[in-house]
Protein backbone atom coordinates (compact mmCIF):
# COMPACT_ATOMS: atom_id res chain seq x y z
CA UNK A 1 0.00 0.00 0.00
CA UNK A 2 1.86 3.51 -1.13
CA UNK A 3 0.63 6.92 -1.60
CA UNK A 4 -0.32 8.06 -4.77
CA UNK A 5 -0.27 11.76 -4.29
CA UNK A 6 -0.21 13.62 -1.09
CA UNK A 7 -2.48 15.59 0.87
CA UNK A 8 -0.29 17.69 3.53
CA UNK A 9 0.28 17.30 7.17
CA UNK A 10 -1.98 16.85 9.77
CA UNK A 11 -0.87 17.05 13.45
CA UNK A 12 2.68 17.27 12.22
CA UNK A 13 2.10 13.44 10.61
CA UNK A 14 2.56 13.22 6.37
CA UNK A 15 -0.56 12.12 4.84
CA UNK A 16 -1.07 10.34 1.58
CA UNK A 17 -3.97 9.12 0.02
CA UNK A 18 -3.59 5.63 -2.31
CA UNK A 19 -5.57 5.63 -6.12
CA UNK A 20 -7.95 3.19 -4.78
CA UNK A 21 -9.63 5.76 -1.87
CA UNK A 22 -11.48 7.57 -5.35
CA UNK A 23 -12.75 3.72 -5.80
CA UNK A 24 -14.54 3.54 -2.80
CA UNK A 25 -15.21 7.83 -2.72
CA UNK A 26 -17.14 7.26 -5.54
CA UNK A 27 -18.74 3.87 -4.69
CA UNK A 28 -20.33 5.15 -1.90
CA UNK A 29 -21.34 8.48 -2.62
CA UNK A 30 -23.20 7.03 -5.77
CA UNK A 31 -24.94 4.74 -3.85
CA UNK A 32 -26.26 7.08 -0.98
CA UNK A 33 -27.37 9.68 -4.25
CA UNK A 34 -28.59 6.80 -6.61
CA UNK A 35 -30.23 4.27 -3.80
CA UNK A 36 -30.03 4.89 -0.20
CA UNK A 37 -31.26 8.29 0.48
CA UNK A 38 -34.07 8.66 -2.15
CA UNK A 39 -35.43 5.34 -1.07
CA UNK A 40 -35.35 6.74 2.38
CA UNK A 41 -36.06 10.22 1.42
CA UNK A 42 -37.86 10.67 -1.90
CA UNK A 43 -39.36 13.77 -3.29
CA UNK A 44 -35.66 15.87 -3.44
CA UNK A 45 -34.45 17.49 -6.71
CA UNK A 46 -31.71 15.02 -8.06
CA UNK A 47 -29.21 17.85 -7.24
CA UNK A 48 -29.76 17.42 -3.30
CA UNK A 49 -29.22 13.53 -3.04
CA UNK A 50 -25.84 13.94 -5.30
CA UNK A 51 -24.73 17.06 -2.90
CA UNK A 52 -25.64 14.47 0.58
CA UNK A 53 -24.12 11.81 -1.03
CA UNK A 54 -20.53 13.76 -1.73
CA UNK A 55 -20.76 15.54 1.51
CA UNK A 56 -21.44 12.62 3.47
CA UNK A 57 -18.67 10.71 1.53
CA UNK A 58 -16.20 13.13 2.49
CA UNK A 59 -16.89 13.47 6.36
CA UNK A 60 -16.69 9.72 6.56
CA UNK A 61 -13.20 9.62 5.08
CA UNK A 62 -11.94 12.87 7.25
CA UNK A 63 -13.47 10.39 10.14
CA UNK A 64 -10.96 7.79 8.80
CA UNK A 65 -8.03 10.43 8.77
CA UNK A 66 -8.67 11.88 12.05
CA UNK A 67 -8.89 7.66 13.39
CA UNK A 68 -5.24 7.02 11.86
CA UNK A 69 -3.99 10.43 12.81
CA UNK A 70 -5.01 9.65 16.52
CA UNK A 71 -2.96 6.28 16.33
CA UNK A 72 -0.28 8.50 15.20
CA UNK A 73 -0.35 10.98 17.91
CA UNK A 74 -0.35 8.70 20.82
CA UNK A 75 2.68 6.75 19.37
CA UNK A 76 4.94 9.94 18.90
CA UNK A 77 3.82 10.40 22.54
CA UNK A 78 5.36 6.90 23.39
CA UNK A 79 8.64 7.61 21.61
CA UNK A 80 7.82 5.94 18.34
CA UNK A 81 8.62 7.49 14.80
CA UNK A 82 5.35 7.98 12.59
CA UNK A 83 6.94 7.23 8.86
CA UNK A 84 3.26 8.88 7.90
CA UNK A 85 -0.38 7.76 7.03
CA UNK A 86 -1.89 6.17 3.95
CA UNK A 87 -5.75 6.40 3.45
CA UNK A 88 -6.52 3.59 1.04
CA UNK A 89 -9.64 1.10 -0.03
CA UNK A 90 -9.79 -0.35 3.89
CA UNK A 91 -9.80 2.21 5.39
CA UNK A 92 -6.31 4.17 6.70
CA UNK A 93 -3.08 2.85 7.52
CA UNK A 94 -0.61 4.74 9.98
CA UNK A 95 2.69 3.44 9.31
CA UNK A 96 4.63 3.41 12.43
CA UNK A 97 8.74 2.42 13.34
CA UNK A 98 9.87 0.84 16.58
CA UNK A 99 7.24 -0.66 18.58
CA UNK A 100 5.39 0.40 21.76
CA UNK A 101 7.39 0.88 25.01
CA UNK A 102 5.17 -1.45 26.98
CA UNK A 103 1.75 -3.43 27.03
CA UNK A 104 0.10 -0.53 28.31
CA UNK A 105 1.09 1.69 25.50
CA UNK A 106 0.11 -0.30 22.89
CA UNK A 107 -3.21 -0.77 24.36
CA UNK A 108 -3.21 2.76 24.49
CA UNK A 109 -2.14 3.60 20.73
CA UNK A 110 -4.40 0.59 19.57
CA UNK A 111 -7.34 1.68 21.64
CA UNK A 112 -7.35 5.01 21.09
CA UNK A 113 -8.57 4.44 17.09
CA UNK A 114 -11.79 3.22 18.06
CA UNK A 115 -12.50 5.56 20.48
CA UNK A 116 -12.40 8.36 18.08
CA UNK A 117 -14.85 6.70 15.87
CA UNK A 118 -17.24 5.66 18.82
CA UNK A 119 -17.14 9.49 19.54
CA UNK A 120 -17.42 10.70 16.44
CA UNK A 121 -20.51 8.33 15.57
CA UNK A 122 -21.95 9.34 18.98
CA UNK A 123 -21.84 13.13 18.42
CA UNK A 124 -23.58 12.52 14.71
CA UNK A 125 -26.12 10.24 16.50
CA UNK A 126 -26.26 13.40 19.06
CA UNK A 127 -26.95 15.87 16.04
CA UNK A 128 -29.78 13.35 14.39
CA UNK A 129 -31.56 12.69 17.85
CA UNK A 130 -31.50 17.25 18.07
CA UNK A 131 -32.68 17.63 14.39
CA UNK A 132 -35.42 14.84 15.16
CA UNK A 133 -36.45 16.94 18.31
CA UNK A 134 -37.01 20.35 15.94
CA UNK A 135 -38.65 18.62 13.51
CA UNK A 136 -36.54 17.71 11.04
CA UNK A 137 -36.68 14.23 9.22
CA UNK A 138 -35.60 14.92 5.58
CA UNK A 139 -32.30 14.84 3.54
CA UNK A 140 -30.10 16.01 6.01
CA UNK A 141 -30.96 14.06 9.42
CA UNK A 142 -31.18 10.90 6.72
CA UNK A 143 -27.00 11.85 5.87
CA UNK A 144 -26.39 12.85 9.25
CA UNK A 145 -28.02 9.61 11.03
CA UNK A 146 -25.90 7.33 8.31
CA UNK A 147 -22.91 9.42 9.34
CA UNK A 148 -23.66 8.04 12.73
CA UNK A 149 -24.22 4.31 12.19
CA UNK A 150 -21.50 4.08 9.62
CA UNK A 151 -18.75 5.56 12.62
CA UNK A 152 -20.07 3.42 14.98
CA UNK A 153 -20.11 -0.17 12.81
CA UNK A 154 -16.29 1.25 12.00
CA UNK A 155 -15.47 1.36 15.54
CA UNK A 156 -16.97 -2.22 16.52
CA UNK A 157 -15.48 -3.37 13.72
CA UNK A 158 -12.06 -2.09 14.60
CA UNK A 159 -12.16 -3.98 17.90
CA UNK A 160 -12.86 -7.43 16.99
CA UNK A 161 -9.87 -9.22 18.42
CA UNK A 162 -8.15 -10.14 15.00
CA UNK A 163 -4.54 -8.67 13.71
CA UNK A 164 -4.16 -6.39 12.00
CA UNK A 165 -7.35 -4.67 13.34
CA UNK A 166 -7.22 -2.68 16.83
CA UNK A 167 -8.43 -5.14 18.40
CA UNK A 168 -6.24 -7.61 17.22
CA UNK A 169 -3.07 -4.74 18.74
CA UNK A 170 -5.73 -4.71 22.10
CA UNK A 171 -5.59 -8.74 21.97
CA UNK A 172 -1.57 -8.59 21.59
CA UNK A 173 -1.43 -5.74 24.71
CA UNK A 174 -3.13 -8.07 26.83
CA UNK A 175 -1.30 -11.33 25.97
CA UNK A 176 1.74 -9.03 26.26
CA UNK A 177 1.07 -8.35 29.76
CA UNK A 178 -0.34 -11.83 30.55
CA UNK A 179 2.55 -13.63 29.22
CA UNK A 180 5.21 -11.15 29.31
CA UNK A 181 6.56 -11.97 25.68
CA UNK A 182 5.61 -9.57 23.13
CA UNK A 183 6.69 -11.86 20.09
CA UNK A 184 4.70 -14.93 21.53
CA UNK A 185 1.74 -11.98 21.76
CA UNK A 186 2.12 -10.76 18.64
CA UNK A 187 2.30 -14.25 16.56
CA UNK A 188 -0.51 -14.96 18.49
CA UNK A 189 -2.75 -11.96 17.42
CA UNK A 190 -1.45 -12.38 14.21
CA UNK A 191 -2.73 -15.98 13.87
CA UNK A 192 -5.96 -15.06 15.41
CA UNK A 193 -6.44 -12.44 12.52
CA UNK A 194 -5.47 -15.26 9.63
CA UNK A 195 -8.29 -17.58 11.34
CA UNK A 196 -11.19 -14.27 11.35
CA UNK A 197 -10.01 -13.35 7.97
CA UNK A 198 -10.45 -17.22 6.39
CA UNK A 199 -14.10 -17.06 8.70
CA UNK A 200 -14.76 -13.77 6.83
CA UNK A 201 -13.89 -15.25 3.02
CA UNK A 202 -16.10 -18.40 4.05
CA UNK A 203 -18.83 -16.35 4.72
CA UNK A 204 -18.85 -14.27 1.64
CA UNK A 205 -18.46 -17.55 -0.45
CA UNK A 206 -21.65 -18.66 1.04
CA UNK A 207 -23.54 -15.74 0.18
CA UNK A 208 -22.40 -15.40 -3.36
CA UNK A 209 -23.05 -19.16 -3.61
CA UNK A 210 -26.55 -19.41 -1.60
CA UNK A 211 -28.35 -15.98 -1.90
CA UNK A 212 -26.98 -15.16 -5.77
CA UNK A 213 -25.45 -11.88 -4.55
CA UNK A 214 -22.44 -9.77 -4.88
CA UNK A 215 -21.99 -8.41 -0.98
CA UNK A 216 -20.58 -11.78 -0.11
CA UNK A 217 -17.48 -10.33 -2.88
CA UNK A 218 -16.87 -7.33 -0.57
CA UNK A 219 -16.67 -9.64 2.81
CA UNK A 220 -14.27 -12.05 0.88
CA UNK A 221 -12.03 -8.64 -0.44
CA UNK A 222 -11.86 -7.59 3.15
CA UNK A 223 -11.06 -11.46 4.63
CA UNK A 224 -8.25 -11.65 1.81
CA UNK A 225 -7.11 -8.01 3.29
CA UNK A 226 -7.04 -9.25 6.57
CA UNK A 227 -5.82 -12.85 5.99
CA UNK A 228 -2.80 -11.28 3.81
CA UNK A 229 -2.19 -8.76 6.46
CA UNK A 230 -2.24 -11.13 9.45
CA UNK A 231 0.37 -13.44 7.20
CA UNK A 232 2.64 -10.31 6.87
CA UNK A 233 2.42 -8.85 10.23
CA UNK A 234 3.61 -12.10 11.67
CA UNK A 235 6.72 -12.79 9.12
CA UNK A 236 7.74 -9.26 10.42
CA UNK A 237 7.37 -10.41 14.52
CA UNK A 238 9.47 -13.34 13.75
CA UNK A 239 11.58 -11.28 11.54
CA UNK A 240 11.79 -8.22 13.65
CA UNK A 241 12.52 -11.29 16.41
CA UNK A 242 15.40 -12.74 14.55
CA UNK A 243 17.06 -9.38 13.74
CA UNK A 244 16.92 -7.71 16.91
CA UNK A 245 20.50 -6.13 18.36
CA UNK A 246 21.76 -7.02 14.27
CA UNK A 247 24.16 -4.70 12.84
CA UNK A 248 24.33 -4.39 9.39
CA UNK A 249 27.83 -5.32 9.17
CA UNK A 250 26.65 -8.56 10.05
CA UNK A 251 24.54 -9.05 7.42
CA UNK A 252 26.57 -6.86 4.21
CA UNK A 253 28.17 -9.05 1.79
CA UNK A 254 31.45 -7.42 1.57
CA UNK A 255 33.75 -5.88 -0.37
CA UNK A 256 31.21 -6.54 -3.04
CA UNK A 257 32.72 -6.30 -7.49
CA UNK A 258 32.11 -2.08 -8.40
CA UNK A 259 32.79 -0.85 -11.97
CA UNK A 260 33.32 2.74 -13.16
CA UNK A 261 30.24 5.19 -13.33
CA UNK A 262 32.17 6.39 -16.65
CA UNK A 263 32.61 3.03 -18.16
CA UNK A 264 30.18 2.43 -21.21
CA UNK A 265 28.06 -0.12 -21.47
CA UNK A 266 29.49 -1.65 -24.21
CA UNK A 267 33.02 -2.32 -22.35
CA UNK A 268 31.18 -3.25 -19.74
CA UNK A 269 29.28 -6.11 -21.40
CA UNK A 270 32.85 -6.95 -23.18
CA UNK A 271 35.05 -6.42 -20.48
CA UNK A 272 33.29 -7.06 -16.90
CA UNK A 273 29.95 -9.24 -17.32
CA UNK A 274 31.24 -12.65 -18.03
CA UNK A 275 33.29 -12.89 -14.92
CA UNK A 276 29.96 -10.99 -13.16
CA UNK A 277 29.00 -13.29 -10.42
CA UNK A 278 25.58 -10.72 -9.66
CA UNK A 279 23.05 -9.14 -11.36
CA UNK A 280 23.78 -5.68 -9.47
CA UNK A 281 26.99 -3.53 -10.04
CA UNK A 282 27.89 -0.63 -7.36
CA UNK A 283 29.62 2.17 -9.56
CA UNK A 284 32.19 4.06 -7.76
CA UNK A 285 33.87 7.40 -9.24
CA UNK A 286 36.63 10.07 -7.23
CA UNK A 287 34.38 10.83 -4.60
CA UNK A 288 33.17 7.41 -3.62
CA UNK A 289 29.86 5.23 -4.08
CA UNK A 290 27.56 6.86 -7.04
CA UNK A 291 25.39 4.74 -7.89
CA UNK A 292 23.80 1.38 -8.43
CA UNK A 293 23.07 0.03 -12.08
CA UNK A 294 21.74 -3.59 -12.71
CA UNK A 295 21.64 -6.11 -16.00
CA UNK A 296 18.03 -5.24 -16.17
CA UNK A 297 19.03 -1.27 -16.82
CA UNK A 298 21.38 -2.02 -19.11
CA UNK A 299 19.74 -4.66 -21.39
CA UNK A 300 17.31 -1.84 -22.01
CA UNK A 301 19.53 0.41 -23.74
CA UNK A 302 19.51 -0.49 -27.51
CA UNK A 303 22.43 -2.03 -28.87
CA UNK A 304 24.00 0.49 -31.31
CA UNK A 305 23.67 2.72 -28.16
CA UNK A 306 25.73 0.80 -25.92
CA UNK A 307 29.59 2.31 -26.91
CA UNK A 308 28.20 5.38 -26.28
CA UNK A 309 26.24 5.30 -23.29
CA UNK A 310 27.87 5.32 -19.83
CA UNK A 311 26.68 3.56 -16.92
CA UNK A 312 26.13 6.20 -14.42
CA UNK A 313 23.36 7.40 -17.15
CA UNK A 314 21.14 4.22 -17.31
CA UNK A 315 22.33 3.76 -13.21
CA UNK A 316 19.64 4.57 -10.32
CA UNK A 317 21.93 7.59 -8.69
CA UNK A 318 23.01 7.72 -5.30
CA UNK A 319 19.95 9.46 -4.18
CA UNK A 320 17.61 7.10 -4.76
CA UNK A 321 19.58 4.01 -3.20
CA UNK A 322 19.37 3.40 0.77
CA UNK A 323 22.72 3.64 2.17
CA UNK A 324 23.34 2.35 5.67
CA UNK A 325 26.53 2.53 8.02
CA UNK A 326 27.99 -0.60 8.87
CA UNK A 327 27.28 -0.28 12.99
CA UNK A 328 23.98 0.53 11.91
CA UNK A 329 20.63 -2.06 13.06
CA UNK A 330 19.45 -3.71 10.38
CA UNK A 331 15.85 -3.05 11.15
CA UNK A 332 16.22 0.42 10.94
CA UNK A 333 17.70 -0.57 7.25
CA UNK A 334 15.05 -2.32 6.61
CA UNK A 335 11.78 0.47 5.75
CA UNK A 336 14.83 2.04 3.37
CA UNK A 337 15.67 -1.03 1.77
CA UNK A 338 12.18 -1.51 0.63
CA UNK A 339 12.20 1.78 -0.37
CA UNK A 340 14.87 1.43 -2.51
CA UNK A 341 14.35 1.71 -6.57
CA UNK A 342 16.74 -1.93 -6.92
CA UNK A 343 16.06 -3.79 -3.53
CA UNK A 344 19.55 -2.94 -2.51
CA UNK A 345 21.39 -0.89 -0.22
CA UNK A 346 24.70 0.49 -0.06
CA UNK A 347 27.01 0.26 2.91
CA UNK A 348 29.23 3.27 3.31
CA UNK A 349 32.03 4.26 6.00
CA UNK A 350 34.18 6.90 5.60
CA UNK A 351 33.08 7.87 2.11
CA UNK A 352 34.31 4.12 1.01
CA UNK A 353 32.05 1.30 -0.12
CA UNK A 354 32.35 -1.59 2.31
CA UNK A 355 29.23 -3.62 1.40
CA UNK A 356 26.23 -4.04 0.04
CA UNK A 357 22.92 -5.52 1.49
CA UNK A 358 20.12 -7.11 -0.44
CA UNK A 359 16.71 -8.64 0.37
CA UNK A 360 17.81 -12.06 0.47
CA UNK A 361 20.93 -11.21 2.39
CA UNK A 362 18.47 -10.29 5.10
CA UNK A 363 16.21 -13.39 4.03
CA UNK A 364 19.19 -15.56 4.85
CA UNK A 365 20.38 -13.86 8.06
CA UNK A 366 16.92 -14.22 9.71
CA UNK A 367 16.29 -18.32 8.12
CA UNK A 368 19.90 -18.84 10.42
CA UNK A 369 18.79 -17.05 13.20
CA UNK A 370 15.25 -18.84 13.78
CA UNK A 371 17.29 -21.91 12.80
CA UNK A 372 19.94 -21.24 15.96
CA UNK A 373 16.54 -19.85 18.03
CA UNK A 374 14.84 -23.58 17.34
CA UNK A 375 18.29 -26.09 17.74
CA UNK A 376 18.64 -23.95 21.45
CA UNK A 377 15.54 -24.44 22.38
CA UNK A 378 15.77 -28.41 21.16
CA UNK A 379 18.58 -28.51 23.17
CA UNK A 380 17.65 -26.46 26.35
CA UNK A 381 20.23 -23.64 25.84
Amino acid sequence: MTASFRLGRVAGVEVGVNWSVLIIFGLLAWLLAASRLPTDYPGRPGWAYVVAGLSAAMVFFAGLLAHEVSHAVLARRNGMAVDGITLWIFGGMARLRGQAPGPGADARIAGVGPLVSLLIGFGFAAVAVALAAAGWHGLVFGTVSWLAGINLVLAAFNLLPAAPLDGGRLLRAGLWKWRGDRVWAAVAAARTGRVFGALLIALGLGQVLFDAGLGGLWLMLIGWFIVSAAAAEERQTVQGAALAGVRVAEVMTPRPATVPADLTVADFVDNYLWGARHSTFPLVDGSGPAGLVTLRRMEQVPPQRRADTRLRDVACPLSGVAVAAPDEPIMELLPRLAGSADGRALVVSNDELVGIVSASDVSRTVRHAVLRQRSRGRTGR
